[in-house]
């Protein structure tokens, strides 16, 4: 017993105020939106979708902490391990010591590997990969145009969500 795929009309929307207005006033009749495609940020938009805060930030950390952990077992292993070398009167005996004279590198290496995971992360979870054909709903929705998703259950609701839609500013519709 497989699961049917879900099925979704698509409002297309050309303006952002009326957009965020519109998802309280289909969810108070009952629509479930499940999403809305924006070619930018909109303030606001993720409290109206009831979206959790993201964890990315999370990731950001321990990517930085291992970035800044290679850093330091790097310096480590060059400086003290492999090839202590007296230079302009350090000891080389103590990583404590050497420590001052490699914070930007330390820095740089958390940064760099931050940065990195995250735009990995995000590419995953997004499913923005090589090779991945993109889900594009309507050939404007990254120019100027919005697009909120709306699912049903059945075909026999497509006539009347598009009624509501239209009704809440919607200027087009898209059936998959």
């Amino acid at each position: 017993m497989s699961a049917s795929p879900k099925k979704f009309v698509y409002g297309i929307f050309n303006d952002d105020e009326v957009v965020l207005n519109a998802i309280g006033s289909l969810r108070k009749k009952g629509l479930k939106v499940k999403d809305v495609i924006s070619p930018f940020p909109i303030h606001g938009l993720d409290n109206e979708l009831g979206l959790d805060r993201t964890r990315i930030s999370i990731c950001a950390f321990l990517y930085g902490m291992t970035g800044m952990s290679l850093a330091l077992l790097m310096i480590w292993y060059m400086n003290i391990f492999d090839w202590p070398m007296d230079i302009g009167g350090k000891p080389s005996y103590a990583f404590y010591k050497n420590l001052p004279a490699f914070i930007p590198v330390t820095f740089e290496s958390t940064v760099l590997c931050a940065a990195h995971g995250m735009v990995i992360t995000f590419l995953l979870r997004s499913k923005l990969l090589p090779g991945v054909e993109p889900n594009v709903i309507h050939p404007r929705m990254a120019d100027d145009h919005f697009v909120m998703a709306i699912q049903i259950k059945d075909d026999s609701e497509i006539a009347n969500v598009e009624a509501q839609l239209k009704s809440a500013g919607a200027v087009e519709f898209i059936n998959k």
